[in-house]
């Protein structure tokens, strides 16, 4: 039985003083409209209406994920046949520390936008009317006109399918064929090569072991061109399960050698982004210490949690800097 959480940071952008969204987090993901932080139905008696919902959706992965639509102030599974505007992802089985993962992701996504200026999808916190945890993320691939925009991932990019390549398709290769992929999809791919390299480099500084080839993406921007969609799906996955550095077998780069900071170097040379450029972006992520530690501690992990997370990170900037 989960009892309600004591609210007092924005459940969203995790500002102090808020006992439910700030305005701004309201703006961002409702357009204004009043949304509570309490979901108006329990995850247990919303069993059979989940279970129909979740057979409507297109989305994969491995956590549970169902459709939500927005109706006045209130949000609500969307019905089959009615496109949603936001995902919900309840807690889902993992080997360890499952009831924090919405909150992992959660405060990792702001972590990624408001520390180090990473375009996220919009996302927040949000409670059961049980009071059990869930993370709800706004559709990015969706206009406000409610268009859908294309997106293709990176497995679609580049030929990789379970029926072409095994099971293991969206992990096998190197983040490099992702530069690659840039450069063949894209007339101007350097400044989309940069928003890579600095989204690889969170990954690997917050400990996101599960970056497979569909958690790239690009989107069209309205104009008939692509860019990199927003970031999606970041989570520090050790706190779960005991994982590797890189989701993808060959790391960064095929054959790469050295200290992490070599290896990120080599790519980022190997892919034609300035050398210059790529040691000041390795001195400016790796200089966000304190501006990490006061959103992780505000964040919804329990104090035990905090502590993994943040040495985790300090442990992972240690090695970059080296």
């Amino acid at each position: 039985m989960n009892k309600l959480p004591s609210i007092n940071v924005c459940p969203a952008l995790l500002t102090q003083g808020f006992h439910t969204y700030s305005p701004e987090a309201l703006q961002r993901l409702f357009a204004q409209a009043k949304v509570s932080h309490l979901l108006p139905f329990a995850l247990q008696t919303s069993q059979e209406r989940f279970w129909e919902n979740r057979k409507a959706m297109s989305l994969s992965g491995y956590q549970d994920k169902y459709s939500l639509v927005l109706e006045g102030n209130r949000l609500s599974l969307s019905q089959a046949g009615k496109r949603g505007g936001y995902i919900l992802k309840p807690i889902s089985p993992m080997p360890k520390n499952r009831e924090f993962a919405p909150a992992n992701e959660h405060l990792t996504m702001q972590l990624a936008a408001q520390v180090f200026g990473i375009e996220t999808a919009e996302n927040a916190m949000i409670f059961f009317a049980d009071g059990a945890p869930a993370y709800l993320v706004k559709r990015f691939d969706i206009s406000p006109s409610g268009d859908k925009l294309a997106v293709e991932d990176f497995a679609s990019l580049l030929g990789r399918a379970p029926q072409t390549h095994g099971g293991n398709y969206k992990y096998d290769g190197s983040y490099y064929e992702l530069f690659q992929a840039l450069k063949q999809f894209l007339l101007s791919w350097e400044a989309q090569a940069e928003r890579l390299f600095r989204l690889l480099l969170f990954n690997y500084l917050f400990s996101n072991g599960d970056a497979h080839l569909k958690n790239f993406s690009l989107i069209e921007d309205g104009h008939g061109s692509f860019r990199l969609s927003p970031a999606y799906d970041l989570l520090n996955t050790r706190l779960h399960i005991e994982d590797t550095d890189f989701a993808l077998t060959e790391g960064l780069l095929p054959k790469a050698q050295g200290s992490i900071r070599q290896q990120f170097i080599a790519l980022a040379s190997a892919v034609g982004l300035d050398s210059e450029w790529t040691l000041s972006t390795l001195e400016q992520m790796t200089s966000h210490n304190q501006e990490v530690e006061t959103l992780v501690s505000r964040s919804f992990l329990s104090p035990r949690l905090q502590r993994n997370y943040l040495q985790g990170y300090q442990r992972r900037v240690k090695k970059v800097k080296l």
